[in-house]
């Protein structure tokens, strides 16, 4: 399916004998396979798209990072839910959204799955307990620890997957973030995924020490993992997951990672990085072939089936990009719906005066 054959598959088989990987079948292991390339070639349609000026705004694609949320969501049991900044079309595919409402709200499209109000920065889906894509950098992950303190004050067993990027680590809320969480013991995963990068400024010349241990200021556990192999991502993950479930204990795990473009589309991605370092980890460690040849090698996957998946999902979001195409933009009424919950349901409505004013 993916270009490059010479990946060292030997690393992951060993974190695939891990329990949480071994008690895999054969179809969830095919189906893992499946998201991360649907993720892939979502990305590239839309890029296409939006060189072609069909979307508008930014577009921060996720491609080379599929095995992290790919690994992390799969984790996931019915009482977790996850929160995300905006690199978040990779999430929401990893939680099972289709992609005509994301093709659709990058299209800023009535049919998006937030009404085409949110554009690439801001998908949602809260019957996958999926709350966005933020933009505001590190405004995320207070939200996040809300939610796992509902978790707690519910006395439900459940985690937070609160993500963020390398850039956001530095952010005054995110350690006011870290305290409470801490303080209160809430049930919450901060996960850093760090592609090296805040934008064009490289973790060497942005942030000092190892980023997860910061945990140990705090009190909390900690990890970190590479995040080109899901099934490291996976065996790493687990853990946390259960210590936040289980123990109500807070963590934080650095999962190092790499992006094949620019920040955004918007970056032109020529000064502070070579081709050849890009090249080089495409080569080496591309989280899609790594994972293929490691299927290949347990005999779950072959080549033929391989390139029926990429063919199948190449169709599916070449649909979703003529769903997007065919759908109407919003109108301009809709511009006053989902402001105010009251002003939707006015049966239902307390608050005296108006909201709205012409």
């Amino acid at each position: 399916m993916a270009e490059k054959k010479d990946h060292d598959g030997g690393k992951a088989a060993s974190f695939g004998r891990a329990p949480v990987n071994a008690a895999l079948s054969a179809d969830a292991k095919i189906g893992l396979f499946h998201t991360m390339v649907r993720i892939r070639r979502f990305e590239e349609r839309s890029l296409r798209a939006y060189q072609a000026k069909k979307i508008g705004g930014f577009l921060h694609l996720y491609t080379g990072q599929e095995a992290v949320a790919v690994g992390c969501c799969s984790l996931m049991r019915k009482d977790d839910h996850i929160i995300t900044a905006y690199r978040d079309h990779g999430h929401a595919i990893a939680v099972g959204m289709d992609v005509k409402p994301l093709m659709a709200e990058l299209y800023g499209k009535a049919t998006g799955c937030s009404k085409g109000k949110g554009g690439s920065m801001h998908f949602f889906d809260p019957s996958r307990n999926f709350w966005g894509g933020h933009g505001i950098v590190g405004g995320q992950v207070p939200l996040g620890a809300g939610i796992a303190y509902a978790l707690k004050y519910k006395g439900i067993s459940g985690a937070c997957l609160a993500f963020m990027g390398d850039g956001a680590v530095n952010q005054g809320v995110v350690h006011e973030t870290y305290n409470l969480a801490a303080l209160w013991q809430l049930p919450v995963v901060f996960v850093i995924e760090n592609n090296g990068y805040s934008m064009g400024t490289s973790q060497a010349r942005s942030s000092s020490g190892e980023l997860a241990k910061r945990a140990e200021g705090y009190g909390m556990d900690w990890g970190v993992c590479s995040g080109h192999d899901l099934y490291e991502v996976r065996a790493s993950m687990e853990k946390f997951l259960t210590l936040a479930r289980d123990r109500s204990k807070p963590s934080i795990v650095e999962i190092a990672t790499y992006r094949y473009r620019g920040h955004s589309v918007a970056d032109p991605d020529n000064t502070y990085r070579s081709k050849a370092e890009i090249e080089e980890y495409r080569r080496t460690k591309d989280p899609i072939q790594v994972f293929q040849n490691a299927l290949i090698a347990e005999g779950v996957l072959d080549e033929a089936r391989a390139s029926k998946i990429d063919a199948d999902v190449r169709a599916e979001t070449e649909a979703a990009a003529e769903f997007a195409e065919a759908s109407p933009f919003p109108t301009v009424a809709d511009i006053t719906k989902d402001v105010y919950w009251e002003e939707d349901n006015p049966d239902q409505k307390k608050s005296q005066g108006r909201i709205f004013f012409d």
